[in-house]
């Protein structure tokens, strides 16, 4: 039983090539300082700004998210990933470091809004990036893997923020800064030849080019709507939740980062099995629709009870949820784009997101 099971996570790890392993340690140092976004609706509410309030810098973290997708995909497909990664992790961790120093509403809205900006401009990159360096056989691993290196920092950064908060909510700037920065000089050394020089390693597959446009691809725009329904839920967990979980349940700053830090374990942990095992076995849209779902029903554990269990319970299944869907959704772009315009179809994907974070908090 044990030999099966460590067989199965190797042949899950195996045949990703090394630009993957090098992408997913600098997105691992980059989650490990994921601090400041978790908990800024409970760092303005105790600064005395209204529920309200924090929902407008929120949704002004979710405009600049907007922007810096758009304008990240069109940099990424004029410059390539390389620079445009490079830049927006030094300017979004300098940008983070600044955050802390604000005081008023309104220099948190365009602190922020510049913030997210800067940051969100690595998405269509980074997402590109991984794109160029995998095949049709081992993409949706890929993104997987990249999403693994995420959720193992969220697994971090939340946890290490909720003891940081509850001694300093300052020093959580100076960390989420710090690692971004880091991160950046890592990429920058990492990829400083492969990366300037956009190698693709041929997989033998015929890139076509199915639309010119990714605003003129009718099926690719229907699913980034359905997307962005998803995502006005589940970004819930991140902006909302936090607060309900202070004021409503009674968990102190330090419980609720563990909690939010399960979601990236869990998936640190099962997804790549997961998706080594579900990879083409069925149709994606499948998988799609059932991760929909579970995101969505997960929520109702609210309205049975406040018992901790039921937070437990929510956080089990909207995460089993976003390791069934986003996946597979991440390769459903991909398949639909080429290596002259994936940026542009990069920044859409990323744009769906960010228009579901404007419009969740404010909700």
């Amino acid at each position: 039983m044990l030999q099966a099971s460590i067989r199965l996570y190797k042949n899950a790890y195996s045949g990703l090539p090394k630009e993957m392993w090098w992408l997913a340690l600098v997105m691992f140092i980059n989650r490990c300082g994921t601090m400041v976004i978790p908990f800024l609706t409970v760092y303005l509410t105790s600064k005395g700004y209204t529920l309200a309030q924090a929902g407008y810098v929120m949704a002004a973290f979710g405009a600049g998210s907007i922007v810096g997708g758009f304008i990240g995909g069109v940099m990424t497909d004029k410059f390539g990933h390389y620079y445009v990664q490079v830049l927006s992790l030094l300017l979004s961790g300098i940008f983070f470091i600044v955050l802390g120093q604000m005081e008023t509403f309104w220099q948190f809205v365009v602190c922020i809004f510049i913030l997210s900006s800067l940051g969100e401009a690595f998405r269509p990159a980074n997402s590109a990036a991984v794109a160029l360096y995998s095949n049709e056989n081992n993409r949706t691993r890929c993104y997987s893997l990249n999403r693994l290196a995420i959720n193992l920092g969220w697994a971090i950064g939340p946890a290490a923020g909720g003891m940081l908060a509850s001694y300093n909510y300052g020093l959580l700037f100076w960390a989420d800064g710090l690692t971004c920065i880091v991160a950046s000089l890592l990429l920058y050394v990492l990829f400083s030849s492969s990366g300037k020089k956009q190698e693709h390693k041929s997989s033998g597959e015929t890139t076509k080019r199915i639309t010119s446009s990714a605003y003129k691809d009718k099926v690719f725009r229907i699913g980034m709507f359905y997307l962005f329904l998803v995502g006005l839920c589940f970004f819930q967990m991140f902006n909302v939740v936090p607060v309900y979980f202070k004021e409503e349940i009674g968990l102190d700053e330090s419980t609720i980062g563990w909690v939010l830090a399960l979601n990236g374990l869990i998936i640190a942990v099962f997804e790549m099995v997961l998706v080594y095992k579900l990879e083409n076995r069925r149709d994606a849209v499948t998988y799609l629709m059932l991760g929909a779902f579970l995101i969505g029903a997960s929520f109702l554990f609210f309205e049975i009870s406040k018992a901790f269990v039921f937070v437990l319970l929510q956080t089990f299944f909207i995460t089993l949820g976003e390791m069934l869907l986003f996946p597979f959704m991440n390769n459903f772009w991909v398949r639909r784009s080429n290596e002259t315009n994936r940026g542009q179809y990069a920044a859409v994907y990323t744009m769906s997101f960010s228009a579901a974070i404007v419009l969740a908090p404010t909700f």
